[in-house]
Formats: structure tokens, sequence, C-alpha cells
């Protein structure tokens, strides 16, 4: 009887403590799914957000693609990583890491392949102005930076991302206050029979103080002659002392001035 208590009180004791090894395993077990959901929505996080702040900035310079554009291409770019930074999230068990090699490289580099279409999309060229290149460009490496918060390799990602809000703020305020040569597009317009030569029409624009290239004539309809060629000016407000001073020419009948830009 003695014995049969003991052994009886013994299996108890083993049983209660199995039971309380079980119940802090799934704690434990709740604890760690806890962090790596956190984990997970930090990588994305930081990600919408880079994209976020440089989105801002080129919505504030009226750029065609702004605020949710980069937000959403950094955002797409780290979900997709996600895919190589967490396989045994979303792979079948029975499947096992021994039978599965994902290669994050290839994921990237196909990202980078899809954003340069969207990047040429914001592209374009009105007579001798290109523009959107500066826009083409965040948009590319807002996909990079997303491809580093998606893997999770913060400190480039970090560092990136202040360089790109530097290079685009900082950089823009020193372009307008270096010295740089800017380039227009100028378009004359006479009737025929009041067209100036080529020669008059080169020492007029000089007089401004342009220097001009490229020059190129057009007839219409028989009764209205073109020039048209590549003007250029250290200063760049001159193209508006041009206009205000070919307005007041009465033998110009239209005129058109298009700057170059980004």
């Amino acid at each position: 009887m003695l014995f049969d208590g003991f052994m009886t009180f013994f299996w108890t004791l083993i049983a209660r403590g199995s039971s309380s090894g079980k119940e802090n395993r799934s704690n434990a077990m709740q604890a760690m799914q806890t962090a790596h959901y956190w984990e997970i929505a930090l990588h994305l996080g930081s990600a919408w957000l880079a994209g976020a702040l440089i989105g801002f900035e080129r919505s504030y310079h009226g750029r065609p693609a702004g605020f949710r554009t980069h937000a959403l291409v950094c955002l797409a770019s780290a979900l997709l990583m996600m895919i190589t930074a967490y396989p045994t999230d979303w792979l079948p068990s029975e499947m096992g890491k021994a039978n599965t090699i994902l290669d994050p490289q290839r994921m990237a580099q196909g990202i980078m392949t899809g954003i340069g279409f969207l990047g040429a999309g914001v592209i374009f060229k009105e007579g001798l102005s290109v523009r959107g290149l500066t826009t083409a460009a965040s948009i590319w490496i807002t996909a990079s930076l997303g491809i580093l918060y998606g893997v999770g390799f913060f400190f480039p990602a970090i560092l990136g991302t202040l360089a790109v809000l530097g290079t685009l703020a900082l950089f823009l305020w020193i372009e307008n206050h270096m010295p740089s040569q800017s380039y227009a597009q100028l378009i004359l317009r006479f009737k025929k029979q009041q067209t100036p030569t080529e020669e008059e029409v080169r020492k007029m624009i000089r007089s401004y103080d342009f220097s001009l290239a490229n020059m190129s004539y057009r007839m219409e309809d028989g009764s209205h002659f073109e020039y048209r060629m590549s003007i250029r000016t250290l200063e760049p407000k001159k193209f508006s002392h041009l206009a205000e001073m070919l307005r007041k020419r009465k033998d110009v009948l239209e005129f058109r001035i298009s700057p170059t830009g980004d």
C-alpha cells in the first residue's frame, strides 16, 4: 500500500512537470512567432517610410511620380524580397530547406528589370528638352532601397535613404546656385516678306548675350518663315528678358522659348 501510494504521487509529479513544460514551450513558441511578425513589420514599415520620404520630395517639386508612387515602389520591392528572406514562412513544411534553394539575387534582378519600365514612363521629350530623368532615377534607387529593407540590411538602406534625400534636396539647391550653362530651344516666326536674314537673326540673338547653334529653317503655307535654333546662356533669367524683347518687336509674329531641364 505504501509503495503504491508513493508510485502514484511520483507519476503525478511527472505528469504535472510534463504539462508545465509543454505550456512553457507553447508560450515560448508564441513569443518567438510574435517577435517574428514584428520583424517582418519592421522591414516593410521602414521600406514604406523610406519610399514615402523620397516621394514627398518629388511631389513637392511637382514631379509626375511622387509621394504614392515611390512609397508603393519601395514597399513592393520589400514585399517581393520577403519571399527569399523568409522562405520557411510560406513553403510547405514537407518540402524542407534541404530540397529548396532560393536565390535572392535573381529576385532582386527581376525587381530592378521591372522597375525600368516604370521609370521609362516618366521620361518624356519636348523639343530639345528631356524631362523626368531625375524622377526615373529616384524610382530606380527607391526600388533598390526596398530590396535592402526587405532582406533586413538596415545600415546601408538607411544610409542610402539619407543619401537619396540629400541628393534630391541639397544638390538641387547647389545646382540653382552654381554657375552652369542653360539651354533652350528658340523658334521665331516671321512673315515671308519681312523675314530677316540668318546673319541678322544671329546678331540679334547675340545682342541679348546668347550663343546659338543648330539653326534650322521652315517655310509654312508659303506665307510664313521660321527659324529654329538652340540658344545658351550662363544666366537663366535672361530667357525672360529675351521673351520681353521679342514681344516688343513688330516683325516677329510668334516666338517660342523652351528651356531644357530635368
